[in-house]
């Protein structure tokens, strides 16, 4: 899965120079929590959060009153608070590439490029909805969850189990367990058209451990 495949395509965006009220209230209006930022050539030059930008709006001092205040906030400008070093990925990047760099940055979006050119961003929020996917999460089933050993053919053996089962597999999720000594892996399944004691039954002999199994 590709990173093309999840992003929001042409992201929101303000200009430099954009007021900081402004900018919050674009926030609101879209429902985003942060705003690349462009030139008047449509280059990308910065990402303002809806973190700095609420930063910004309190720090002036509290001791103006609220004439002076809005005069004040309405100076700020988006130039002042955005990040210049963007981090951005391709739309040709791996999910979980793009991904990985979120939470090793600790950010919650990546503007995506097709050269010099923004074409999408990619939030937390899409990595989360495509989790949830790959999980199954909106689908009803019987959900499993189990450890196998390492090695090859481990995880055909369980999915083999449920096949023969009758079972459907419709989502799939597996992470090494690095705390359990030898090689050990956790593996997910949502399981439809199959009852979850039959389910249970075909895959406890082809697992190490049946951790939970519940119908969702």
């Amino acid at each position: 899965m590709l990173v093309k495949e999840q992003m929001t395509p042409d992201p929101v965006t303000v200009a430099l120079g954009t007021s900081v009220p402004d900018a919050l209230r674009l926030m609101r209006e879209r429902k985003v929590r942060r705003l690349p930022v462009v030139d008047a050539s449509g280059k990308l030059v910065g990402i303002a959060s809806e973190k700095d930008l609420l930063y910004a709006s309190a720090s002036p001092a509290t001791s103006l009153n609220v004439w002076e205040l809005n005069a004040l906030l309405s100076r700020l400008i988006v130039d002042k608070f955005m990040a210049r070093k963007v981090i951005t990925v391709s739309e040709e990047t791996p999910l979980e590439e793009a991904a990985r760099i979120m939470a090793d940055k600790k950010i919650g979006g990546l503007p995506v490029m097709r050269g010099g050119t923004m074409v999408g961003i990619i939030t937390e929020t899409d990595v989360f909805r495509t989790l949830l996917e790959l999980l199954g999460g909106r689908r009803k089933g019987v959900r499993a969850t189990v450890t196998v050993a390492g090695g090859k053919g481990t995880f055909a053996k369980v999915v083999n189990a449920v096949a023969a089962a009758g079972g459907d597999i419709v989502g799939l999720g597996c992470a090494e367990i690095k705390s359990s000594g030898p090689e050990r892996w956790q593996l997910t399944l949502k399981v439809q058209d199959v009852k979850k004691s039959d389910l249970e039954a075909a895959i406890r002999p082809a697992a190490l451990e049946v951790l939970d199994i519940r119908e969702t």
